[in-house]
């Protein structure tokens, strides 16, 4: 989707994990169309219309899981949708971020749009004003196990449509009463099948995804770049990227990566300085940048992929075809992102692991010029030794953290839904995982700049040169100890603010210099 186009229709446009933060972030704002009104307002009359007629269906006249046997009167049904929201309510542990539930809801209102739900046209009117006005429900992390949906996050996410539960209104958390006392709200009256098409669906699955595409897509694209810098700083060879080897092995991350590090490393001083040494080869940590950076890439393509597939179906249950035909199915299942997400969670930690051994190689004081632990005055200095301490806790932490969740499985409700994906464990786990490479690769950006130092007054190529720049105006260079961890604080955030692909993107705009490979729209967009 365009950036200059304002509007997002949903229901009807395709969803794409950039798009859905955009909408989030309030930088494209999100409507219901007429045509979509009307297929929601269809849908719902079709529902009204099998409770007037009596029989049975899943989640409109009868109760829920086990309890799918027990009928339901068309008096009671409405009672059903509102007492569902309020028993399926049992998440625990520490509160979402707020930008990860205005996904869900947006995610989820573009899911119900679809007019296979049975919704309301209000409800979704009344979802649609909190994504507009910025209000978030406050979302427990736990009690999801991500098969019959996210039950207990969705039950939360939706409590303030009834008028319970908590939100966030102008940074501050206060009660759904005291919003619709602010905003002249009330609470909607729930039609028969709302409560469950509001809970059953993968939406909390989905936005840890879309965040997971974003971080781990940002964290590949600055793990190129800093390992470069680590190539130049530390003397490495530029031909383990030559096409013509990777020619040989073609699978696309590698070629990708290849192609970036050669173009980065592109008119370096600092390599053909040493273009004629007698070193046959690099460690793995540098000549392997490309298959390990490159399976990533393949891991991140993949999940995306599935993502946007997810996002532009409908995940509720019954599905509601027509009148003469609902169907009680499984695409409130997990398991197709979970597994993708486990994927992905290794592939993150993958960057993190060689990222660490990066940093190592470069303390270890074997490339010409460049001192032990990164510092000429060793021994009353410690120098840059213990911040690799911290990566290989970091590192240890995510491979304790790439258990694949989706391997699991516990049978719940009374043995009706007897496989689960726990997709929303491998969701929050990947992001933990990113975390934690963000804060490695923050570390690595530092002691890759300063083994560029001590290249001085020799000069790497354009762009590297500008990142180092970047990077000098924030953190000096360090001739002695210092109280480390106030760098790696501004490493961090430099890391997250994805500073070092801005100064690498305002300098190819200015340059002849490209990092675009033939695999770039497929890894450097989402």
């Amino acid at each position: 989707m365009s950036r200059s186009i304002e509007y997002f229709n949903y229901g009807e446009d395709f969803l794409t994990a950039s798009l859905a933060l955009r909408l989030a972030r309030g930088e494209c704002k999100g409507r219901l169309t007429d045509t979509t009104r009307q297929k929601i307002r269809a849908s719902a009359q079709v529902v009204k219309n099998i409770v007037e007629k009596g029989d049975a269906v899943y989640g409109i006249n009868t109760g829920f899981g086990p309890l799918c046997t027990t009928k339901i009167s068309k008096d009671e049904t409405k009672v059903l949708q509102t007492n569902i929201l309020q028993s399926h309510s049992v998440g625990v542990g520490n509160v979402i971020e707020t930008e990860i539930a205005k996904l869900m809801l947006i995610l989820k209102l573009h899911s119900l749009s679809k007019g296979y739900s049975g919704i309301a046209e209000a409800t979704l009117d009344r979802i649609l004003w909190h994504i507009d006005n910025d209000v978030t429900p406050i979302v427990p992390s736990q009690g999801s196990v991500g098969a019959s949906g996210d039950l207990a996050p969705l039950s939360h996410l939706f409590l303030p449509l009834i008028g319970l539960g908590k939100v966030i209104h102008k940074d501050e958390i206060i009660t759904t009463r005291e919003l619709f006392t602010l905003h002249h709200l009330e609470s909607l009256d729930l039609g028969p099948k709302e409560g469950l098409a509001l809970i059953n669906g993968t939406q909390f699955i989905a936005a840890h995804a879309v965040k997971v595409v974003d971080k781990l897509q940002s964290c590949l694209s600055q793990a190129d770049i800093i390992g470069a810098m680590m190539i130049e700083g530390l003397q490495g060879s530029v031909k383990p990227f030559f096409e013509e080897l990777h020619q040989l092995r073609p699978f696309k991350g590698n070629k990708h990566v290849a192609k970036r590090i050669k173009a980065l490393l592109e008119g370096s001083e600092i390599m053909e300085a040493h273009s004629q040494c007698d070193r046959v080869q690099d460690p793995y940590s540098l000549r392997c940048i490309p298959q390990v950076h490159g399976a990533s890439r393949n891991a991140w393509l993949h999940l995306k992929e599935l993502l946007e597939v997810e996002l532009n179906s409908v995940t509720d249950n019954p599905i509601i075809i027509d009148e003469d035909l609902t169907i009680s199915g499984g695409s409130f299942h997990g398991q197709p992102l979970a597994m993708a997400l486990d994927y992905a969670c290794l592939a993150a930690s993958e960057v993190g692991n060689i990222s660490d051994r990066r940093i190592y190689l470069s303390l270890e004081g074997n490339s010409p010029g460049v001192p032990k632990l990164l510092m000429h005055d060793t021994g009353i200095n410690s120098g840059y030794m213990i911040l690799q301490y911290t990566t290989a806790a970091l590192a240890s932490e995510n491979k304790g953290l790439c258990f694949p969740s989706s391997a699991d499985s516990i049978p719940t409700s009374l043995g009706q839904e007897d496989h689960v994906s726990m997709g929303s464990i491998s969701g929050r786990k990947a992001l933990q995982v990113l975390e934690n490479v963000e804060k490695i690769l923050a570390i690595e950006l530092l002691t890759a700049s300063q083994a560029f130092d001590f290249r001085k007054p020799l000069k790497s190529g354009v762009l590297l040169d500008e990142v180092h720049k970047m990077v000098r105006s924030h953190v000096s260079f360090a001739a002695k100890d210092r109280v480390f961890s106030d760098d790696i604080e501004i490493g961090i955030e430099l890391i997250k603010s994805r500073a070092i692909i801005k100064t690498v993107d305002e300098m190819i705009t200015k340059s002849k210099h490209s990092l675009e490979t033939e695999f770039s729209e497929l890894f450097e967009t989402y």
